[in-house]
């Protein structure tokens, strides 16, 4: 170093002295980034007098990081034999997969400081670092020598680059170079930088076919369209900046439950939506074909906002239609509702298509009570066993039915549809015949036992599931509650319901009910505070949880709630380390209570 550098480096290790001791650190002595980092290492209360990185154990190298990732710094090892600089390659949380070092001392002094596989170098675990604060940041960072938090790594310097799936977007990892403090040149984070985009690059290669050509499709659309892009399928969603910066949650949701319908139905003409936010667009929904032309990657939407003086180039959005017993004023759901009632308007019988829980009987109930109040509807369920179906006409002649709701048909076997379909075909001849809905799950559609019975049934109406309209909810829970017997003495907080909204729902409105009835066994009066619902709600998981897990999940959300947020004395109510209390609320998605 030359005398200047000397010099800074002199300053910058008596500023670290004062932010450790608690004084003011004096202006423009430490970067913005590095005291950021600082912060949030004594806010994890890591030990800056010592190293204690968490220790994970062997990890599963049978990754498409790894896979990816592994020709790319085999080549780069070469080139490093014998210099002193070491090339790490760790997972999203900081934790260590692969570390190759060309220098002997440099590889014992990393051994020393646990810069090995298998310990985790978050910042959690030993603060300010150039991977921890990498992955911290979500950019590329440097960190030299007193700028890191902990002393013991004062004399190295390290460049980390969080690594990005290039399809997803997921943060999956990063890589760093570490070298000693003496021997750091400006070249250090270039060099991540070009080994991060390498591995990326990798990862496209490895990467499925059909996600593949859905990115493609995605890149295309990107490059000739400025406005909004999102583009999924199944497995994966991916947007642009547009899209994160103008719609929030809700109505990305929103968006991406028409498309799913717009795909399933074929509809290629442009759409005209109200979102939850109060934004008005128009939604292009273009089907991605996989490897073969009947096969579909995904969708690709093209989203332009509609300002306000602008006319409508498509029908406005339907205006919300009051059907008994029934709430909710997202568009997917209100679409559903007019669809239905055009088809009951039309006379076409409809195959009512939905997840279990949906509320498939609650609509056409409510349709049923807004046109037909005093007239008769049956409810035959298929699924029960011994059903008489041949006995229908001869109780419609008795005691008419206006509307004859056949639930769970998708249940019914071979001979049972064959059966029902013939006599719904004598039904049909009356001239007083009911109006009829047939309840099924997705996808029930392209079963051949039930081929011949849904050509009885021109119009399918699909019912989006709970998650594609979860602003609903606000309506929905005083519903329930209501009709739980709690109406207008116990109410839903805001904390609460956003809770409620950030869920999968995957057991939808059925779900809902179960979830409240619970709640409201324990407050059957007041209002619902966040530490009312079960654990599941404080926290958002990518994967199911085993028993074990959820048991975990369930303690940490409770002892952070009898802790008043505090994630210290929350580990200590538990027993772990403050480290791992960090690291499992990460894994797990919980959202701590507000202090």
């Amino acid at each position: 170093m030359d005398e200047t550098a000397l010099v800074a480096d002199d300053v910058l290790a008596r500023t670290r002295v004062r932010f450790l001791t608690a004084e003011a650190v004096p202006a423009d002595t430490v970067r913005p980034t590095i005291l950021a980092s600082w912060r949030r290492s004594r806010e994890f209360q890591v030990e800056a007098d010592r190293i204690d990185p968490l220790y994970l154990g062997d990890q599963n190298l049978d990754i498409p990081l790894m896979r990816g990732a592994e020709p790319v710094l085999h080549k780069l090892g070469e080139q490093f034999e014998g210099q002193p600089i070491s090339l790490i390659l760790t997972d999203p949380g900081g934790v260590v997969l692969t570390q190759r070092t060309g220098d002997a001392d440099l590889a014992r002094h990393l051994e020393r400081v646990e810069l090995v596989p298998g310990f985790s170098y978050g910042e959690q675990s030993v603060g300010t670092n150039g991977i921890g604060t990498a992955l911290e940041d979500g950019r590329p960072t440097t960190v030299f020598g007193h700028e890191h938090y902990a002393e013991h790594l004062e004399n190295l310097a390290c460049a980390g680059v969080p690594i990005h799936h290039p399809i997803s977007g997921k943060k999956v990892g990063a890589v760093d170079l570490t070298c000693w403090h003496k021997d750091a040149g400006g070249l250090l984070v270039a060099l991540a930088r070009s080994t991060a985009e390498q591995i990326r690059q990798a990862l496209l290669r490895h990467s499925d076919l059909r996600e593949m050509m859905l990115f493609q499709a995605y890149l295309q659309t990107c490059r000739r369209w400025t406005g909004i892009v999102l583009a999924f399928n199944e497995d994966i969603v991916m947007m642009n900046d547009r899209a994160r910066q103008l719609l929030d949650p809700a109505d990305q949701s929103v968006l991406l439950g028409h498309a799913t319908e717009a795909l399933a139905e074929g509809r290629r003409t442009p759409a005209t939506l109200s979102l939850s936010s109060g934004l008005r667009v128009r939604v292009l929904c273009r089907r991605v074909a996989g490897r073969r032309e009947s096969e579909t990657a995904g969708g690709v939407l093209s989203v332009k906002l509609i300002e306000a003086e602008e006319p409508l180039a498509v029908p406005t959005p339907m205006l919300p239609m009051y059907l008994p017993g029934v709430v909710g004023s997202a568009p997917l759901w209100q679409r559903c509702g007019h669809d239905l009632d055009r088809g009951h308007q039309r006379g076409e019988w409809v195959a009512l298509e939905g997840e279990p829980g949906t509320g498939k009987l609650t609509l056409t109930k409510g349709l049923h009570q807004r046109h037909h109040p005093a007239a008769r509807l049956l409810t035959v369920d298929a699924a029960a066993p011994g059903t008489d179906w041949a006995a229908l006409p001869r109780e419609h002649a008795e005691a008419p039915i206006r509307t004859l709701v056949i639930r769970h048909a998708d249940r019914l076997a071979a001979p049972a549809a064959t059966a029902l379909a013939a006599v719904l075909r004598t039904l049909r001849e009356d001239a007083s015949a009911p109006w009829v809905v047939v309840t099924l799950v997705p996808e029930a559609e392209t079963e051949p036992a039930l081929a011949e019975l849904l050509k009885s049934f021109p119009r399918t109406v699909r019912v989006p599931p709970l998650r594609h309209h979860v602003e609903d909810l606000a309506e929905l829970v005083p519903l329930v509650l209501s009709k739980l017997g709690y109406g207008g003495r116990l109410t839903c907080s805001a904390a609460a319901l956003h809770l409620l909204m950030r869920a999968e729902w995957p057991g939808n409105t059925g779900q809902l009910h179960q979830v409240l009835r619970k709640v409201a066994q324990r407050r059957r009066a007041g209002t619902i505070r966040p530490g009312d619902l079960p654990a599941e709600f404080h926290a958002v998981t990518r994967r199911p949880l085993n028993r074990f897990e959820s048991i975990e999940r369930d303690a940490i959300v409770r002892c952070l709630e009898d802790a008043d947020g505090n994630k210290v004395r929350a580990a200590k109510l538990l027993g772990i380390s403050r480290a791992t209390i960090y690291r499992k609320i990460h894994e797990y998605g919980i959202v701590p209570p507000a202090r």
